[in-house]
């Protein structure tokens, strides 16, 4: 089966609720409708006025009677809503009346629906921006236990089957952390290592990334690498990690065995971390275009419920395969 398939095969299977706050948004309600009709979720919810979402689905012929439509303004959940969200920002200057004006904002109530274990995962980004999203998701769903720092990942297909997992990769962070310090590294590898096994289905072996292989070269940017490793093989010594790693000793058998003899990890990763958004986003687009590669994300990782991004540029399809995607994570927490 094709990544895609795999993801929707196993939403399939774990039949979990998804809620989608742009509930208005075309591409949105054709995606949702391709959702229930191949029982990727066991239910969906819109989140916007009743009419508004009726009227839309109904100018693009989409079929919603079957899904649940929720307008925050209206909601019996309202004020629960409001109280959760004043007890999460209070600290921050949140008063009750503001909190029960903000708290109906489309991406917050999706985020508090998740929250309060009213559904299961969410997906937006078709016309909210990125840093929206990634605020609610930071002020009301927030990280797991024992993370500091939520991050993203690629999944990465090639046609290179004698590399990674059969030529699939994890790429993390490409998406969401700029300029990471040591300790945002190692929640990095720890969360795109649990993608992995997610994902891929295979165990990860983790390569954090450098211009330098085991001390080839020196300064700074080296430094911040090693640390991370040396602080993850601390706080994580069952993974399989290693570093600072050449792309190339990396996932190349051959050239492992030269630089980077002894290495575990060297020759057989799966799993690559970057040291920095630069190189992640050259990096996976890199490979998306000229290798031909499919990448899926990014996908978002590390919070304490599901929740992922989208392309505003998003197909019909990409949502479908994102919420897919999304709702397996929900299965895997």
């Amino acid at each position: 089966m094709t990544f895609a398939e795999t993801m929707i095969a196993k939403a399939v299977a774990a039949h979990k609720r998804l809620v989608l706050p742009e509930g208005t948004e075309p591409r949105t309600l054709q995606a949702a409708r391709k959702i229930v009709d191949q029982k990727i979720a066991s239910s969906v919810t819109l989140v916007g006025n009743v009419e508004q979402v009726k009227a839309a689905a109904s100018a693009i012929g989409v079929d919603v009677s079957d899904m649940q439509i929720v307008d925050p303004a209206t909601s019996p959940d309202l004020d629960k809503y409001a109280n959760e969200y004043y007890e999460l920002r209070k600290k921050k200057g949140m008063t009750p009346e503001q909190a029960h004006k903000d708290i109906q904002d489309i991406l917050r109530w999706g985020a508090m629906m998740v929250r309060l274990g009213d559904g299961d995962a969410m997906v937006s980004g078709a016309e909210s921006t990125t840093a929206d999203l990634l605020r609610a998701a930071f002020t009301i769903i927030k990280c797991k236990p024992g993370v500091q720092y939520a991050s993203s990942c690629f999944v990465m297909v090639t046609d290179k089957a004698q590399y990674g997992a059969n030529g699939s990769f994890i790429f993390g962070d490409c998406a969401t952390i700029p300029n990471p310090t040591s300790e945002q590294l190692v929640d990095i590898a720890e969360q795109s290592a649990q993608s992995c096994r997610t994902f891929l289905g295979v165990e990860p072996v983790v390569s954090l990334l450098s211009y330098s292989t085991k001390g080839s070269a020196s300064g700074e940017l080296v430094e911040k690498v090693s640390n991370a490793v040396k602080m993850l093989n601390e706080k994580d010594p069952g993974l399989l990690a290693d570093g600072e790693l050449q792309l190339d000793a990396s996932i190349v058998p051959s050239v492992a065995a030269k630089k980077a003899p002894g290495s575990k990890v060297a020759g057989h990763a799966n799993t690559l971390i970057f040291p920095d958004l630069q190189a992640g986003n050259i990096g996976y687009k890199l490979v998306q275009r000229l290798a031909g590669a499919e990448a899926y994300g990014p996908i978002l990782q590390g919070f304490a419920k599901p929740v992922s991004d989208l392309s505003r540029g998003c197909s019909v399809d990409d949502i479908v395969v994102t919420s897919a995607t999304t709702l397996a994570q929900a299965a895997a927490n």
